[in-house]
């Protein structure tokens, strides 16, 4: 039966293919292809994993005291057998030969599988054996994580047999793949980002989301806030996500499938009448130059700035660095040979490396976010993390200035908003270079700027224009704090709104005080990226855009057709409108 899910358009295009859930779990689950060599590999780890899980729960078993509740050693049993049905050994077998799905994922995958058979079972009993797999499934996961494993608490029920081995597996193991989550992490999208998916749909997350961002960033259409979506869409589900109107339509009839085909179709020649602006320099009708500039995760990401015209990159976000790595923090070297990469890739362009920005919608591990602050957007992040750990710190500023012995380097501050982290940061700089020199360590030049996105920095320019070269206006941060709106909060992600006046008052009085004190000032949030304001931002003075490479031709194209005379006396209008989205329309 056809229906469909609605949520937030995040990425634009159409994606249409096959479901792959990522089942939530309370372990942090890796997932990532395998190369078919691995195959064997992959199904030797899973079975060394399901010996020693089930060794376990059998010493379990045997030193369970004599006065001890009888549900105990009955759930126990109860382990063992779902540890030895095949039902469980041949789904995740096929998973890992046939998708190539890594261990871990096979697992969860064949979890979410049998637990909707559990879900359809008539008989109440049986229903609830999903949560002793929910259990044993978590085992095989903590040990093959090499954590600890705890004991299955019992909850006064009786052993039953194993459900009917049942399983319906698709062969048409060609088809594209769409993505369907409750919630992906950054790094989690990080791993995801040289896979095979057409497109991704999350139950969760706003427009600005970090998962909404990295998924604009693979240039596939994207829905997030679809609430119930990985509830309702079932695995291997045909499915339509529109990344321009955020629908998600689940088992299209063949006239729906048909439209939706010839809607990728158009997008398709679009994509490649926009590929003739790649070399063409961003000027305006009236003769104003434009930096469009590239935002980046990793330094492999330089190849595709390049190739989209980026005339440098504007935003390297460094903690992609130290994500996913279970707590382990890269060290200076590691951290210097992936700048120098960049720095090298962008073949002699500027590169703007932000320090590390962790916390909120981007904590390093699962621990991290599980114990992070009641509201973490307010919290110990971005510099206010990196002043807290000054080894860590100076670790990645000697890095950063080791880099910038190989090509035009700035340094970015992520969320000052006080004299004294401004104090603080330069000093800390300074001492980096010290400890440099006495090491006589090689370093070059870097120009330092501070990012514009806690409205009391964009109160205070004056202040942050004597002490730094440039600025870069981080507009995700600026709207959420201005508006005091959680951007990763589906429930209020209406209420984010770039085009709310005291926004735009920031913006514009940002780029005017910049210009006044002859120093640049760059967009980098997701603002710069969106083609529909950009002629805005070139009426409020607006020279420097920063945004994902494959969102430069677009932003182009309308750089190109823009003339900033007439635009300027019409942006002040828009601006002082009471409802500057109205304003923008009736023109």
């Amino acid at each position: 039966m056809t229906f469909s899910i609605h949520g937030l358009a995040v990425a634009r295009g159409i994606a249409i293919g096959k479901a792959v859930l990522v089942a939530s779990s309370r372990v942090d689950v890796a997932h990532y292809f395998i190369k078919p060599a691995q195959v064997e590999e992959e199904l030797e780890r899973i079975t060394q994993a399901r010996s020693a899980v089930m060794a376990e729960v059998q010493r379990l078993h045997q030193s369970v005291p004599k006065d001890a509740p009888p549900e105990l050693p009955a759930l126990l049993e109860v382990h063992m057998m779902l540890l030895q049905d095949e039902m469980l050994a041949d789904g995740v077998k096929h998973w890992v030969t046939d998708r190539l799905y890594n261990a871990e994922w096979a697992l969860t995958s064949q979890l979410e599988v049998v637990a909707r058979q559990f879900d359809d079972m008539e008989d109440a009993y049986l229903r609830e054996r999903k949560g002793d797999l929910e259990q044993v499934v978590e085992r095989l996961l903590r040990h093959m994580k090499g954590l600890p494993s705890s004991l299955p608490q019992p909850k006064g029920r009786k052993p039953g047999s194993a459900w009917q081995q049942n399983q319906l597996l698709d062969e048409s193991h060609d088809a594209p793949l769409v993505l369907v989550a409750h919630d992906l992490s950054p790094a989690d999208m990080l791993q995801f980002k040289q896979s095979v998916f057409t497109g991704f749909v999350t139950d969760v997350g706003g427009k600005t989301s970090h998962t909404a961002i990295v998924a604009r960033s693979l240039d596939i259409p994207a829905v997030v806030g679809a609430r119930s979506a990985s509830h309702l869409v079932k695995q291997d589900d045909w499915v339509i996500i529109d990344g321009d109107a955020g629908v998600i339509i689940v088992e299209p009839s063949p006239i729906i499938l048909a439209e939706y085909a010839f809607k990728q179709r158009q997008a398709e020649l679009e994509r490649e009448r926009l590929a003739r602006l790649r070399h063409t320099p961003a000027v305006t009708l009236d003769g104003q130059h434009v930096h469009l500039l590239a935002n980046i995760e990793l330094p492999e990401d330089t190849q595709l700035a390049v190739e989209m015209g980026a005339v440098g990159v504007g935003l390297f976000r460094s903690e992609f660095l130290f994500m996913g790595r279970d707590g382990k923090l890269p060290d200076e070297e590691e951290q210097y040979q992936a700048y120098k990469r960049a720095v090298e890739g962008m073949q002699g362009l500027p590169v703007t490396i932000r320090s590390v920005d962790v916390g909120a919608d981007k904590p390093l591990d699962r621990t991290v976010k599980e114990q992070a602050h009641l509201n973490p957007a307010l919290g110990l992040r971005a510099i206010r993390w990196s002043l807290a750990d000054p080894g860590m710190f100076l670790s990645q500023l000697r890095a950063i200035l080791r880099a910038a012995a190989h090509g035009q380097v700035n340094l970015l501050i992520p969320m000052l908003g006080h004299a004294k982290e401004i104090a603080q940061t330069l000093h800390w700089l300074a001492h980096a270079r010290a400890q440099l020199d006495k090491k006589s360590i090689p370093y070059g030049p870097l120009r330092v700027g501070a990012m514009i996105e806690v409205p009391a920095a964009a109160l205070s320019l004056p202040l942050f224009l004597k002490h730094f070269d440039f600025l870069s206006v981080g507009t995700n941060d600026l709207i959420q704090y201005t508006l005091a709106i959680d951007r990763a909060d589906e429930q209020v992600a209406h209420l984010y709104d770039p085009l709310h006046p005291a926004i735009l008052r920031l913006l514009a009085d940002t780029i005017a005080q910049g210009a006044a004190a002859g120093k640049e000032v760059a967009l980098c949030g997701e603002m710069a990226g969106d083609p529909a304001l950009t002629r805005l931002l070139l009426g409020l003075g607006l020279r420097y855009f920063s945004m994902h490479p494959t969102q430069i031709l677009r932003v182009k194209q309308e750089v190109l057709r823009a003339d900033t005379q007439r635009l300027a006396p019409w942006a002040q209008s828009v601006m002082q409108a009471d409802d500057p989205a109205a304003e923008m329309l009736a023109r």
